[in-house]
């Protein structure tokens, strides 16, 4: 229980680094990926192109791989990060890619008459996505969402190949300092506690939606 007590405050502050990691990427990424489904139903095919080779790329090639080449391989050709920027980069744009798949799946399930409905109504395009369309999505994704909000939780543990501070990589230096395996068990506790919040927190908010039904 002493070691427990005395190893605990390095791994707390370990987690405070992976849930910080965790809340920017899922800032950033939600949004871009809503925003790149929406471009992606605009008739312009190079652009739609340019989406759908970047949502390829970010879903075909492992996200280790990604901040691999983002931290180590861009600074070869003049473009350098720190490594907490090149994390948020690359978590930013592995799941944005998911996000827009689910936002995008989403968007193609509302009937095509809403949107015929909405120009009647006068509406412009921006007030039927704000209006009819976003509201109704949101609710349809909801479920998709945090099924990958709780695998951000679980991938944010691949920051320490970045040497990053984060959970893991501080309970990986406390067990081979002290050759023992309880840090990385109570690190394995940590994350369980995070992913049960996180899961309490989607059903409290899937039923906040309830109302679109």
């Amino acid at each position: 229980m002493d070691y427990i007590l005395d190893v605990l405050p390095r791994l707390l502050s370990g987690a405070g680094v992976t849930i910080q990691v965790f809340c920017m990427v899922l800032v950033l990424s939600l949004p871009l990926g809503a925003v790149v489904a929406f471009l992606m139903r605009i008739h312009f095919p190079p652009l739609r192109w340019l989406l759908n080779l970047y949502v390829l790329i970010m879903r075909g090639t492992p996200l280790l791989l990604q901040l691999i080449f983002i931290y180590y391989v861009l600074p070869t050709i003049g473009v350098t990060f720190d490594r907490m920027p090149a994390v948020i980069i690359a978590f930013t744009l592995n799941y944005a890619a998911y996000f827009s798949e689910i936002f995008r799946g989403g968007i193609d399930a509302i009937p095509e008459g809403q949107y015929e409905a909405a120009k009647v109504l006068k509406f412009t395009h921006l007030q039927t996505i704000r209006y009819i369309i976003l509201p109704q999505v949101v609710k349809i994704v909801l479920p998709s969402v945090f099924n990958e909000v709780i695998n951000l939780v679980k991938d944010t543990s691949l920051v320490y190949i970045l040497g990053v501070g984060d959970l893991l990589q501080v309970s990986k230096t406390a067990a081979n300092r002290d050759a023992s395996l309880a840090p990385m068990f109570i690190a394995g506790a940590i994350y369980l506690i995070m992913i049960g919040i996180t899961t309490l927190g989607s059903k409290w908010i899937e039923k906040k939606f309830d109302y679109y039904k």
